[in-house]
């Protein structure tokens, strides 16, 4: 590890750190990630217990709760306590497939949008799947013009034998463990978010009617909260920065992409247990699904709260 990066590491570790007095906060990493006991989410939350998960959350970047026994409804409200549910692009494309009686298409949307409510996004893989959502390493739907400020995802059904853990990456620390010159330059550039990539580059669905959508966002954002920078690119939706060339762009995103996939130091894991709610702060994280225990199964559902435009 470079000097660069250890000095940023060193600061993260340095800064402070808040007290809490009416949860319970385990740190599953000193730069990411954390558990929360002492919280029953199928409850009305408690005002001071509400203020102390939020703080959690921009302390660690992304939190779990075990053993939660949830509704869809206990699932949305404690979503809607952070703002307006999301509507996955999926849920479009398999309304307009349904609309046109388009088998072939509907079946298509149906690894991202399965079930019936448009702000439950079923997330399912068993012996049949061919890949499942999440693989790679991404930020949910940042083709979105105001990509979601985080996504609560619920797994009731783990794999039989184990397996099937989630990695989460700090984006702040990627940011900040890079040289001062490359930071710098980063800071003036925007990036063109596709949803064409993963949906139908990667995961094979019928493009709906008007297309995926796609946004531009500055490649260095500010956390809206916080104020904190953070690297604001990914793997899953990123396609090109314009203010460069074709080949200036690849290579730079490649490196970008490379630096957070390959900095261990920068990740967390995630192991499920059944009934665990796992609530990440879409703006400040990436996060990759680990597809390790085919042809086993593993079943939940996730909602997603809509965010802000990312500003530089």
């Amino acid at each position: 590890m470079d000097q660069y990066a250890l000095d940023a590491i060193k600061a993260w570790n340095g800064r402070q750190r808040p007290d809490y007095k009416h949860i319970g906060v385990k740190p599953i990493t000193r730069l990411i990630g954390a558990e929360i006991t002492g919280v029953d989410l199928s409850q009305e939350l408690d005002p001071l217990q509400f203020a102390e998960i939020k703080r959690a959350m921009h302390d660690n970047l992304v939190i779990c709760f075990r053993d939660q026994k949830l509704s869809d409804e206990d699932h949305k409200r404690f979503g809607r306590l952070f703002g307006t549910l999301h509507v996955h692009p999926a849920h479009k494309a398999r309304k307009q497939a349904l609309k046109a009686q388009d088998k072939e298409a509907e079946k298509s949307a149906q690894l991202y949008a399965a079930g019936e409510d448009p702000e439950i996004l079923v997330v399912k893989a068993d012996e049949m799947s061919k890949n499942v959502a999440g693989e790679g390493w991404h930020t949910d739907v940042t083709c979105d013009l105001e990509p979601p400020m985080g996504s609560m995802l619920y797994i009731t059904q783990t794999p039989e034998g184990g397996g099937g853990p989630t990695m989460f990456l700090n984006m702040h620390l990627a940011f900040e463990t890079l040289s001062p010159t490359m930071k710098s330059f980063l800071e003036g550039l925007t990036a063109i978010h596709s949803g064409g990539k993963p949906y139908t580059g990667f995961y094979d669905v019928k493009v709906p009617e008007g297309g995926w959508p796609t946004a531009e966002h500055p490649v260095v954002a500010r956390h809206p909260e916080t104020g904190r920078k953070m690297l604001f690119v990914n793997y899953g939706f990123t396609t090109r920065i314009p203010q460069l060339s074709p080949q200036e762009s690849d290579a730079l995103l490649k490196m970008l992409f490379d630096h957070c996939a390959t900095t261990p130091e920068l990740q967390c894991r995630f192991e499920w247990t059944p009934n665990m709610l796992t609530f990440w702060d879409n703006r400040c994280t990436q996060h990759h699904a680990v597809w390790d225990y085919y042809p086993n199964r593993r079943f939940g559902q996730r909602v997603s709260i809509i965010g802000t435009r990312p500003a530089a």
